[in-house]
């Protein structure tokens, strides 16, 4: 009996969970109305965590600065989103939000020096072709035919695994001597470089 009901639960989430992925994704156009709203909301929102920023110092204050215009940007771009109903406009949120998180991650990296803001930062890069890989395989996935979604899906993988190279390797720099190449010749057997 047990058997039976996994099997049913796992055959639901085949098929339920894309489904419904691609109902929130492919809602019916919202009103004007709420574009107004969702974007007259994101504006003061941003003005009180701006406000709020103006309390710290340094580069807590840039931090939450970034985080403020990330979160007013996605707001609206999910606001359009859902004003448009399209895959296009979707595509155009995920991308506004990879865009934002990556503007902070980046930010958060000048508290750092030396390798480890180096690090950091290309660590920060490869979050952000990840989360852009995604998108264009959703849009792809949304949009285009099998062929598109398997270009978009390598290009993807691709993209990340270069950042991911790169931030790895960039690591190796804060060695020295054997333990550097060691590092360098891990890395490069890991990525097939």
């Amino acid at each position: 009996m047990m058997k039976k009901w996994l099997s049913a639960a796992v055959c639901s989430m085949m098929f339920a969970g894309p489904a419904a992925f691609t109902l929130a994704h492919a809602a019916p156009a919202g009103s004007k109305a709420d574009y107004d709203a969702a974007v007259k909301t994101a504006n003061a929102n941003y003005k009180a965590a701006r406000a709020q920023c103006d309390s710290l110092k340094d580069n807590a204050k840039d931090v939450c600065v970034k985080e403020a215009k990330r979160d007013e940007s996605v707001a609206k771009a999910n606001a359009e989103a859902a004003r448009d109903g399209t895959e296009k406009a979707r595509a155009k949120a995920d991308k506004v939000k990879a865009d934002g998180d990556y503007s902070v991650a980046k930010e958060k990296c000048d508290d750092k020096k030396g390798n480890d803001k180096d690090v950091c930062v290309k660590e920060a890069k490869a979050a952000h072709e990840q989360a852009l890989g995604v998108a264009k395989v959703e849009k792809a996935a949304a949009t285009g035919t099998s062929t598109d979604v398997a270009e978009a899906r390598a290009d993807a993988r691709k993209d990340t695994v270069d950042a991911a190279y790169k931030a790895d390797k960039e690591k190796c720099d804060a060695m020295s001597g054997d333990a550097k190449d060691k590092c360098q010749a891990n890395v490069k057997t890991k990525y097939a470089k």
